[in-house]
């Protein structure tokens, strides 16, 4: 592996009390210069090596959105796998990619911090095991990382929606690590929060497996928030937003002439929180939850 991590600028540091300040006010919190333009590059290399590899027919077509319910195996088992997701309308009538496949691909999930050894070095570095212990998690585990292009011209709307929606624990635990990998602006599909809203009504609806197990279904019908008090967070490529996962944020349709490339990956506490059985994601035996924390990973 290339060394990621041996970055001068790139220290070991967790958060301050200012930025611990917050993250508790607002819910979402942007770390800037996290990482370097380098590494967000090679990581962008990466993704770009496993897309390459990819090949569509071998793949079912399978595009999911954050406001609809699912009964796709190939989504509801990818928990310890990569796997490939697509924007809408990418395929022609004849079933075949419109665009070239890095144009066409909504993102890369569930698993990547776990079977892929870049994703997984970038995901484990001690930084973010700093950042773990200034939220005070005390066994945090890794659950999903995604790996999301938001396309010049083709990457759509996430609606607004908490992270704990959908990676549920009780008391909630879940938190976002979100990383630009390229600069993310208003133009191509930045995130947006509703500073504050993770202390306004816990978790507002759940995504939940239904009980046959077939699918998936919203407990609750959307929740309708207003517009105005969203709030913008604009990043540069290195730049990390942390997101409680009771914290509102959505993005807006790409319209721009650039992508948007990030990775992202959720972590939550095992130590003092349940994990819900309910869940669209699910533990796997074989592929577990990766514990954050060096001390808690027996094969390191």
């Amino acid at each position: 592996l290339l060394p990621l991590l041996a970055r001068p600028h790139e220290t070991m540091e967790g958060l301050s009390d200012e930025q611990l300040k917050e993250f508790s006010a607002n819910g979402g919190l942007v770390v800037r210069n996290f990482c370097s333009k380098e590494t967000c590059e090679k990581l962008r290399d990466e993704m770009r090596n496993v897309v390459a590899a990819m090949n569509p027919d071998e793949h079912k077509k399978s595009v999911f959105k954050t406001d609809k319910q699912v009964s796709d195996d190939y989504f509801l088992t990818s928990n310890d796998k990569i796997r490939f997701f697509w924007e809408p309308d990418v395929f022609g009538d004849d079933g075949k990619l419109k665009d070239d496949k890095w144009n066409c691909l909504n993102k890369v999930g569930h698993a990547l911090h776990s079977l892929h050894p870049v994703f997984r070095e970038f995901s484990l570095q001690p930084r973010f095991q700093a950042i773990g212990r200034s939220l005070g998690f005390k066994r945090p585990c890794i659950c999903q990382s995604m790996f999301i292009f938001k396309g010049a011209h083709r990457g759509g709307v996430v609606t607004p929606h908490q992270d704990a929606t959908f990676l549920h624990t009780e008391p909630t635990s879940i938190t976002g690590c979100w990383i630009a990998l390229e600069d993310a602006t208003t133009a191509n599909g930045c995130l947006w929060m509703l500073p504050g809203s993770h202390l306004e009504g816990g978790v507002h609806r759940k995504f939940m497996r239904t009980p046959d197990d077939s699918g998936t279904v919203f407990d609750k019908d959307p929740v309708e928030y207003a517009d105005d008090q969203f709030v913008p967070l604009e990043c540069k490529a290195g730049d990390l937003v942390l997101i409680h996962g009771q914290m509102v944020h959505k993005s807006f349709p790409n319209t721009s002439e650039t992508s948007r490339n990030i990775y992202t990956f959720h972590m939550l506490e095992k130590e003092g929180a349940k994990y819900s059985e309910w869940n669209w994601l699910r533990e796997s035996p074989d592929v577990p939850f990766v514990p954050l924390y060096q001390e808690h990973r027996k094969e390191d």
